[in-house]
């Protein structure tokens, strides 16, 4: 036998959760602390028209919660140097650097992928700070033997 499945929508208005401009996880009590819950979180972000949501499928229940974000709801947390530079986002999904496609805005590394901004976290800066340069008041990375400019916004 078929069971429907019954979708629950929360409006981000709703939502009793928040993302800060950090990427961490927040609600009226504080910060999280449980790094389960923090990454359960983080792997269960979406996107759709409406913007960015929590996902969760139980047995007979798919439940989207919209959340607010200070900056971003994408950042890069890891960086892994091989032949290409890859990307490792909060989301524990992974994407190629492109340098051109970098940006700084109030002091904060982003890069820009179709419509989404990431922004780059502080452990995401620590790896990839041995390629920045900053000279003559101008940001620029080194990628395979190549400087490119970063941009402020």
């Amino acid at each position: 036998m078929n069971k429907k499945r019954t979708e629950i929508v929360i409006p981000k208005e709703q939502a009793v959760f928040w993302l800060d401009k950090n990427g961490r996880w927040r609600n009226e009590h504080g910060e999280f602390q449980h790094q389960k819950i923090i990454d359960y979180f983080n792997a269960s972000i979406h996107k759709d028209e409406n913007g960015y949501f929590l996902f969760q499928q139980t047995e007979n229940i798919n439940e989207k919660v919209y959340f607010h974000h200070e900056d971003t709801a994408l950042f890069a947390v890891e960086l892994i140097k091989e032949k290409d530079i890859t990307l490792m986002l909060n989301t524990k999904k992974r994407i190629k650097l492109k340098p051109k496609n970098l940006w700084i805005r109030d002091d904060s590394l982003y890069m820009r992928t179709g419509e989404e901004n990431i922004k780059f976290i502080e452990r995401g800066l620590m790896k990839i700070s041995d390629l920045l340069e900053f000279t003559d008041n101008r940001y620029f990375i080194k990628v395979n033997n190549r400087r490119y400019r970063i941009p402020q916004k």
